[in-house]
């Protein structure tokens, strides 16, 4: 009885929560993630084939081969100089990705550690951060493409930049307010109380935890970027011709929409396909890597 009594009244021992662990969860993506993750796939390979193969010189003029319709020798036509229309989708392709991924990453590196360090210091530097953000936020990225194009000329490193920059504050903003969820749990205060630094709670904790919605976050600003791209392009504040560009495709289609309206189909076609597949995939890779996500086997 006394035994009893004693081993009731001790007190229990105390375990230091942990966060979620994430198993390897292979084959879960939904069917319209998985459908995403191919559509991603095939462009992907579609644009690091066209850096040494394409079906024809993509700025090869043809005299007395314009407007040609689709046929086994040019599965997609050719345009108002007897150019290919496929080979210049596929150098389109790289030119489009490598543009948006460069922007992705200049908004990834500079954002998300800003985002990091206005959730952890909440005072003034945490309020400089955010209101300098909001302010970066408020300058659109087609009035800093005219700038920097006004500045250093068209290219595409001026339009990644542009889009880039203007970029920063979204992933500011996204990992400010995940990171300061994941401050507020148990595990979190049990580290700051056994000495650990911010910068191993934001290594082992925070970032671990915040991953799902940073590549989802990735994924949708991607096809975002996209869109921007083409945009910039179409204006004329993007790749300069004759390098081709999707957006820069459509702006040189519009001139003959009745004469050949599928120099105007192809490119809005690989640009819609693109943005749908990345959302899609973003979708799934958040679902299957957010732990606060209940539902998923």
């Amino acid at each position: 009885m006394t035994q009893n009594h004693q081993s009731s009244s001790s007190p229990p021992s105390v375990a230091l929560v942990q966060p979620p662990k994430r198993r390897a969860r292979l084959l879960t993506l939904g069917p319209s993630a998985t459908i995403g993750a191919i559509i991603v796939a095939v462009v992907v390979l579609i644009a690091i084939v066209s850096i040494w193969w394409t079906p024809y010189g993509p700025l090869a003029v043809n005299t007395g081969a314009e407007f040609l319709r689709p046929s086994l020798a040019h599965p997609l036509g050719t345009d108002e100089y007897g150019r290919d229309v496929l080979s210049r989708l596929m150098k389109g392709t790289q030119l489009t990705l490598l543009s948006s991924l460069g922007a992705v990453i200049i908004a990834l590196v500079i954002g998300v550690p800003a985002g990091l360090i206005a959730a952890f210091k909440r005072g003034v530097a945490g309020e400089i951060i955010m209101r300098g953000a909001d302010l970066l936020y408020s300058f659109p990225a087609l009035l800093a493409a005219i700038t920097l194009v006004a500045a250093f000329g068209a290219s595409t490193l001026t339009a990644t930049l542009a889009i880039g920059i203007a970029s920063i504050p979204v992933f500011a903003r996204v990992t400010r307010s995940t990171a300061l969820s994941v401050l507020a749990n148990d595990y979190v205060l049990a580290a700051r109380a056994y000495g650990r630094s911010n910068f191993q709670i934001a290594r082992r904790h925070v970032l671990p935890n915040i991953m799902g919605v940073l590549v989802a976050q990735i994924a949708l600003l991607l096809s975002i970027t996209i869109l921007a791209v083409a945009a910039l392009s179409y204006l004329g504040l993007g790749t300069p011709p004759p390098a081709p560009t999707w957006g820069g495709m459509l702006e040189n289609a519009q001139n003959y929409l009745y004469q050949d309206p599928m120099l105007a189909l192809w490119p809005g076609l690989a640009i819609a396909i693109t943005v749908f597949g990345l959302n899609a995939l973003g979708d799934g890779v958040r679902d299957l890597l957010d732990p606060t996500l209940k539902g998923r086997s």
